[in-house]
This record gives structure tokens, C-alpha cells and sequence, in this order.
């Protein structure tokens, strides 16, 4: 059995009605979001904000999938990709390009370059990790994990300091760097991260049933034949991609995945990933979409979307560990 097991609600609809559920709420949120409020000039508004829909999804999809496999091999449902560092090192890197050279630099830089620079960094950063810490033959997850919490305080820190450093001309550009925005997207950037995203898509797809197994701990998963420290290392790497992908797109989200992954467990009703992952996807999608349309058309405010998942999200962190913490004292 899987370390946690879905919550099962509504026991009269199987998970595939669930999932077909959650794709018509989805396609109406887009629908609003795209022909909602445009006053006659469709022509001129929809394809603008087709560009911005393209991106909500794209970092929707990635941030769902890549939390669901890093709890799936990490056997918590807590633990996201953040924790392993990657959103502080994207800005970390920021801050030491606008510390070393100036923020022109990193204005003039064509976004393409930046954000295949960025994911190959983020990419190293993982696999260089996994290979020093596998590399002794001892297999050992959880001091993994350990490190790149380690790493990812040790980025925060160095980037707080250099921001200290900076000329506050050029830390005002750096801000605009260290909160995630859906407002002002690059379209060359959009089809590249879609393209990034699409292909991890088909690599997870592909392998749904071994992360079936890998659910099941690495015991479980050895005994039933399949290698469970190869299978770990090909998920972490996807991971590194679909959260460098998406923190180079628009910027980094902390919680946003715990939000999703945890809304998938409870309405899917099953542990397949084949259910989860669409659900936690979808989830995403209607998170994003209809919270950009309800702050901008419904209550018109100019708060920045990601400040309210990053407040939910926090909130259902510190909701998870008080549950377990009850549970353990249970």
C-alpha cells in the first residue's frame, strides 16, 4: 500500500468520471477567462490573452506533475520540489548576475538563452547532487532530501546578502525577478517552455505504472522488479526540468504545488497516477485561470496573483503538519 492513501469522496463516481469532472470545470474557467469583459473588441483582447492563458497552463501542468512525482519517490505528501532548492537558486543566479555585472545585462540577455542557461544550471545542480550522493553505492533518499534543503538555505542566504549589495536602482529590477508573474509573459518563452513540458509529459505518461510501484516504498517496488534507485534519478530529473521550466517562465511559487498535489489526493480517489496526475494538472489550471479571472474581472484588484496562492498554499502546509502531528500523538 502507498505510505499515504487517498481520500475517497463521493463513492458513487469512479475517478476517470472524477478527472472528465475537473476537465469541463477547467474548460469553462478558460472560457470566461478568454471571452469574459471584452466590450465588443474580441479581436484585439482574445489573442492577448491567449498568450497569458498558454502560460497559466503550462506552469500549471508543470508545477502539478513535478510535485506529484517528488512525493511519489520521497513517499511524503509535504515535501515539494521547493525544498530541494531550485526556486532559491533561480534567484540566486539573478542576484549574482545583477551583483556582477548590472541588471542591462540581464535586460539585454535574450530570454531564449536565459532560459536554456537556467535549466541547464538547474539540471546540473540536480544531477551533479544525485551523483555525489549515489555515487558511494549507498542509496539513502532521505539524506537527499536532507542536502538539498541544506543547499536551498545556503542559496537563500547568499542572495539575501548580495541583495544588501546591490544599488537599489538595480535591486527594484532584481524584485521584479523574485515573485512569480503572470502578467508580463515573453511569447518565445512560452512556446519554448511549452515544448520542455510537452516532452516530459510524454517521458511521465510512458511510465505511469512503474510510479504506481515506486509509490509502493523501495522495498515493494525492488521485489516486484523494477529499480527503484535508476527509476528515483529519472524522477528527479524530470522534476529539475518541469520546475526549472516553469520558475524560468514566470518566476518561482513555493507552495503552489502542495496546494495542488493535495487537491488531486483528496478528489481523485485513487492512488494511479494515471487519475492523480491529469487531477492534480487540471486542479492546477483551474487554480491559476480562474484566480487570474477572478481577481481581474470579478474583483478587479491589481493584487498580484501569486501572492494569494503562496498564502493558501502556506496555509495548507501548516494545516498538513498540524493533521500529522495530531495523527502521530493519535
Amino acid at each position: 500500500m502507498p505510505t499515504e492513501t487517498a481520500t475517497r469522496v463521493s463513492p458513487g463516481l469512479n475517478p476517470w468520471t472524477r478527472v472528465a469532472i475537473a476537465g469541463a470545470i477547467a474548460l469553462t474557467v478558460i472560457a470566461g477567462f478568454l471571452f469574459a469583459d471584452t466590450h465588443g473588441y474580441a479581436d484585439f483582447v482574445v489573442p492577448l490573452r491567449v498568450r497569458r492563458l498558454v502560460a497559466l497552463v503550462l506552469v500549471g501542468w508543470a508545477i502539478a506533475l513535478s510535485t506529484v512525482l517528488f512525493q511519489t519517490v520521497t513517499g511524503n505528501r509535504i515535501l515539494t520540489p521547493a525544498l530541494m532548492g531550485f526556486d532559491a537558486l533561480y534567484v540566486l543566479v539573478q542576484t549574482v548576475v545583477v551583483f556582477a555585472f548590472s541588471a542591462s545585462l540581464l535586460n539585454a540577455t535574450d530570454t531564449r538563452l536565459q532560459f536554456v542557461l537556467e535549466t541547464l544550471l538547474m539540471l546540473g545542480f540536480a544531477l551533479t547532487l544525485f551523483r555525489w550522493l549515489f555515487s558511494s553505492g549507498r542509496y539513502e533518499l532521505h539524506v537527499l532530501i536532507l542536502v538539498g534543503m541544506v543547499f536551498a538555505t545556503l542559496f537563500r542566504s547568499i542572495a539575501a546578502f548580495l541583495q544588501r549589495l546591490i544599488d537599489p536602482s538595480e535591486f527594484q529590477v532584481l524584485q521584479n525577478l523574485m515573485f512569480a508573474s503572470f502578467t508580463t509573459v515573453d511569447e518565445d518563452l512560452v512556446w519554448v517552455t511549452a515544448a520542455v513540458v510537452a516532452v516530459a509529459t510524454v517521458l511521465v505518461v510512458r511510465r505511469l505504472r512503474v510510479y504506481d510501484v515506486l509509490a509502493l516504498g523501495a522495498g515493494p517496488a525492488t521485489s516486484l522488479g523494477v529499480d527503484h534507485r535508476r527509476e528515483t534519478t529519472r524522477v528527479l530529473a524530470l522534476v529539475a526540468v518541469l520546475v526549472s521550466g516553469s520558475t524560468a517562465l514566470v518566476g518561482p511559487i513555493t507552495f503552489f504545488g502542495l496546494l495542488v498535489a493535495h487537491l488531486a489526493y483528496q478528489l481523485a480517489g485513487t492512488h494511479r497516477h494515471a487519475v492523480v496526475l491529469p487531477m492534480a494538472g487540471l486542479s492546477a489550471v483551474i487554480c491559476l485561470v480562474g484566480g487570474q479571472f477572478v481577481l481581474e474581472r470579478l474583483l478587479e484588484v491589481t493584487t498580484t496573483l501569486s501572492v494569494v496562492i503562496e498564502l493558501v498554499g502556506g496555509l495548507t502546509f501548516i494545516a498538513l503538519l498540524i493533521r500529522r502531528a495530531r495523527r502521530n500523538l493519535a
